[in-house]
């Protein structure tokens, strides 16, 4: 089944602002919906609510219909927002 990004992305953006300082149950459970990890692994390796929006802009550039190298090149052009979410995905998975 697609994912409707645009609905993923406004409803992470508001439970973003609605979250204190750690991520909360909520959030947590949007982002497992769609990758391997769990609730609690998603909280363990992201506690900010900032790290989890970011995690989602990545996610929704890997999942687009854009070819390889445009993909690449998003991603390349937000390596400094990304960084961060890359080492600590590969951090755990490698």
């Amino acid at each position: 089944m697609p994912v409707n990004w645009d609905e993923f992305d406004s409803d992470i953006d508001s439970i973003v602002d609605e979250s204190a300082n750690k991520t909360d149950e909520r959030l947590a459970s949007r982002i497992s919906s769609l990758t391997r990890m769990t609730d609690d692994e998603v909280q363990e390796l992201f506690p900010e609510p900032s790290d989890v929006k970011k995690l989602k802009d990545l996610m929704k550039i890997v999942k687009s219909s854009e070819d390889r190298n445009k993909k690449i090149s998003n991603i390349v052009s937000n390596s400094e927002e990304f960084g961060g979410i890359v080492l600590t995905l590969l951090q755990k998975f490698v």
